[in-house]
């Protein structure tokens, strides 16, 4: 499971479909708003249910307890979760959370995909430019704070005051901590959250299983179980060119976790929708998600017919095709809930109640009684520029990191000199670190990929706005999407990260002055991008903050502030317990072994253990718990989350979650929705038997016990 930061994921050979599991009765209930027994919930740290937890299984979540999990926990800037594991700046995530690093260090001589990596001493580790991890240091709520700033202004106005202040608020916290601050939306607009991060930018890494094993039984088993995958990966972070000394981290349980036991998680949940109203479901269901799966269905197939020329452009497709499989069956999956007329029936007969309650009360019919409708007519408005402002401003008529970089360089120029506040939101000063960072990564890129993918890209920008559209006809000119593009990228030197800092450097007046074909074409683009975006904030964007925020006072007047936000890449705590669950009548055990990855090994892809698996068959106990999964809450985002204890430490670390799970953007079912993680007993297994990884076997030791032993020399 992956967020896929920069090109989608997908396929299936098969696919289940989430409408055979039916609506249960628990689920209705839970969509009309009645109290539920689930262990459902992605929790911010300030209203989790310590109260909940303490009755159903006695466990006190202490105050202390959730400080150790807030500060020993890591959001990657790539869209994935880790976590801190030893007192030396040790971090556990997932093999492909680290995608980028495996890019940059990798190339035809030394391909980490597949032969994997062990530095078994500090001085080995390899640098990963690109990655960029976030420790929440403090929350702030500022929901009084923006709310009397926007209160009683009209859509437009209520966007502008909105981005303004928060631009405020940013590069105010920026200033004053000297750490990254980001004003988190919760309840769509209900409440605001002002996070302050510590960012660490030196990281390297430390080790990497092979694709192999990582990604076992590839594109068939991805979002299926039972699981036999060893997707982990350990990097180390850095500070003034040490590793880091922090005294909070989870200290990873040799033992692992059995059935039965109480889990929980913490991690950073990309994006849910089980808050969104009936009509803004229904653009996802009708336009949005059908446009996307035909637009990542045609990139795969492209990407797998280039793969087939030969050994080197397999190579270099790896990454990206994981990326575009793993997002195309993580939105088919979703389809298929929206599709099913039991899903929004029980969606509708909700917000209907919801608005009756409202209707009932004549001071909550007029401050919120008119907020449905509002969002209705914001996305009739977005179904009329959706396709070109997802295409243009989007960015995904130009799939092309060397375009990335150039339209970074073109309107980096040209809002840095305004005001933070008036800015383009990614361009304030408390974005402008993170921002610049990414940009001036080394970085490995492959001209032959970005041809493929940029005039793939064009080609559905000329096919969607058609041949005769002004914009085509000034863009295009004489040329074809191929053309273009290898124009483009083959005269382009952008790839060079010092020519990339120049113009960065440099600003308007080097920018002026280059030559290079990219940023001219980034220009020639920008002012049309600007156009829609600018259209889409004020009659969408706006519209929807605004009345979204009275939608959530609403919810919050009628049920109290009891119900958990939507998932918004930030930092939430999950609970629930190790348990199997039913698959076509099949009751499937929760825990898989170390000896089904040899049984289900064909040694044909996409089921073919590394060679350093079957080598060390005989060393290895079969018995040994690989994989597991719980009724942990998690959507894409939580790649990477430690699954934990009662005493916080390590048991796990999820990778991935079922077929059933994927329908968990809109809704939670106990019976079915599963987290699947790597179970740290066959962590320990390999990283031992296979990978003779005994410098870091023993620093996990030492910090799961740091009082009987010395600090590992690396």
């Amino acid at each position: 499971m992956s967020t896929a930061p920069h090109v989608p994921p997908s396929g299936l050979p098969r696919v289940v479909s989430c409408r055979r599991m039916g609506l249960g009765t628990a689920v209705l209930l839970s969509l009309l708003g009645a109290p539920g027994q689930a262990d459902e919930g992605m929790w911010t740290l300030t209203d989790f249910p310590r109260e909940r937890i303490q009755r159903k299984y006695g466990f006190n979540a202490s105050d202390e307890w959730m400080k150790k999990v807030q500060l020993s926990s890591l959001r990657l800037a790539n869209g994935c979760s880790g976590a801190f594991v030893s007192d030396q700046g040790l971090v556990m995530s997932n093999h492909h959370c680290v995608s980028e690093c495996i890019v940059e260090q990798s190339s035809s001589l030394r391909d980490l995909n597949r032969n994997g990596y062990y530095a078994s001493t500090n001085a080995n580790e390899l640098k990963c430019s690109s990655l960029e991890l976030n420790q929440l240091l403090e929350i702030e709520d500022v929901t009084a704070k923006l709310q009397a700033v926007t209160r009683g202004l009209s859509d437009a106005e209520f966007g502008v005051a909105l981005r303004r202040e928060i631009s405020h608020m940013e590069m105010s916290c920026a200033s004053a901590t000297k750490l990254r601050c980001d004003v988190v939306s919760l309840y769509h607009g209900g409440k605001y959250h002002l996070y302050k991060y510590r960012r660490f930018s030196d990281v390297r890494l430390v080790f990497l299983p092979e694709t192999g094993t990582a990604r076992f039984g590839g594109d068939p088993d991805n979002f299926n179980y039972p699981r036999y995958s060893l997707d982990v990966s350990f990097v180390r972070v850095y500070d003034n060119g040490q590793p880091l000394r922090t005294p909070h981290y989870f200290p990873v349980n040799p033992v692992g976790v059995a059935p039965g036991e109480l889990v929980f998680s913490t991690g950073n949940p990309g994006s849910t929708q089980r808050l969104m109203t009936v009509s803004q479901l229904e653009f996802l269901r009708d336009v949005q998600n059908p446009d996307l799966l035909l637009y990542l269905a045609e990139l795969r197939g492209h990407m797998l017919e280039f793969a087939r020329l030969g050994p080197e452009q397999r190579r270099i497709t790896t990454e990206p095709l994981y990326g575009v499989e793993n997002w195309y069956k993580s939105l088919l999956g979703q389809q298929e809930t929206l599709v099913s007329r039991n899903f929004l029936s029980a969606k509708r007969s909700s917000e209907e109640a919801l608005r009756s309650q409202v209707a009932q009360n004549p001071d909550w019919q007029k401050r919120f009684g008119g907020a449905w409708d509002a969002l209705s007519r914001s996305q009739e408005e977005l179904r009329k520029i959706y396709k070109e402002h997802s295409l243009l401003e989007g960015g995904r008529a130009f799939n092309s990191t060397l375009f990335h970089y150039a339209r970074q360089l073109v309107r980096g120029a040209e809002e840095r000199p305004k005001p933070s506040d008036q800015r383009l939101s990614e361009y304030r000063d408390s974005a402008l670190e993170s921002l610049s960072h990414e940009l001036l990564a080394r970085s490995t890129l492959y001209p032959q990929l970005e041809i493929l993918t940029l005039s793939y890209s064009l080609g559905k920008l000329r096919e969607a706005l058609g041949p005769n559209h002004p914009f085509i006809k000034e863009t295009f000119g004489p040329y074809s999407p191929e053309e273009i593009a290898r124009n483009l990228i083959g005269s382009s030197r952008l790839a060079d990260a010092s020519v990339r800092k120049a113009l960065w450097d440099g600003g308007a007046k080097a920018l002026t002055a280059s030559t290079d074909p990219m940023i001219r074409f980034a220009k020639a683009v920008d002012a049309q991008s600007r156009l829609i975006r600018r259209q889409y904030q004020d009659t969408v964007e706006s519209v929807e903050k605004k009345n979204s925020e009275l939608v959530a006072q609403a919810l919050f007047a009628v049920q109290g502030t009891s119900v958990y936000p939507d998932a918004t890449f930030s930092l939430r705590v999950t609970y629930g317990t190790v348990r199997g669950y039913k698959e076509a009548g099949t009751e499937l055990s929760p825990i898989t072994l170390l000896g089904g990855a040899f049984e289900r090994h064909t040694g044909r892809d996409p089921f073919v253990l590394p060679g350093s698996w079957l080598a060390a068959k005989s060393r290895l106990k079969a018995s040994t718990p690989l994989n597991f999964v719980s009724t942990l809450d998690i959507i894409g985002g939580n790649s990477g989350s430690p699954v934990l204890n009662r005493d916080a430490q390590v048991v796990g670390v999820i990778f991935d979650g079922n077929l059933q799970s994927l329908g968990g953007a809109f809704f939670y079912d106990d019976t079915a929705n599963r987290a699947i993680a790597v179970h740290t007993s066959g962590l320990f297994e390999t990283l031992r038997g296979i990978y003779n990884a005994q410098p870091l076997v023993k620093e996990l030791q030492n910090a799961a016990n740091p009082t009987q032993s010395a600090p590992v020399k690396r």
